[in-house]
């Protein structure tokens, strides 16, 4: 756990879909040993990220799995709109404004937003305030030129 407790990072997708996105970040946090739990809202968004995870490029292998499938214990990476961590995951990926619930136990937090939708950006800007609140050590990343750019 990271010292003042689990470490929040905010995504500002401005470039590319998260389609793009959450996969490129999933595949840094394999190769840091890590695995992770993909929080969504709906069982119908998980069933797209679960068959994009599988052909989103031909050079590269995300392995993952469903919440409810057999051996959830074992998957790098778990798609669930369950709040809990049956897979022992360092890094929670919440996407489409999924509820956060507890940080105990995750290194890291990824807050997913599309910079396009108002809502979107309104809801961020609501959990940072209430992350920084709790204070918890925060990061804002953007998308610039040359990739993701800390901005705070």
């Amino acid at each position: 756990m990271a010292e003042g407790g689990c470490e929040v990072w905010f995504y500002h997708l401005e470039r590319t879909p998260l389609d793009q996105a959450l996969p490129e970040l999933l595949e840094k946090t394999l190769a840091k040993g890590w695995r992770a739990v993909v929080r969504a809202p709906s069982s119908d968004r998980i069933e797209h990220l679960d068959g994009w995870l599988w052909a989103w490029r031909d050079d590269s292998f995300l392995p993952h799995g469903v919440a409810g499938e057999p051996h959830v214990e074992r998957q790098p990476i778990l798609l669930t709109t369950a709040m809990d961590n049956p897979n022992g995951a360092q890094a929670l990926f919440i996407v489409d404004a999924a509820e956060t619930g507890a940080l105990d136990g995750y290194q890291r937090c990824i807050q997913l937003f599309d910079g396009r939708d108002e809502a979107a950006v309104g809801e961020a800007r609501k959990r940072w305030k209430a992350f920084k609140g709790q204070g918890l050590p925060i990061s804002y990343w953007r998308q610039g030129e040359r990739g993701w750019e800390k901005q705070a």
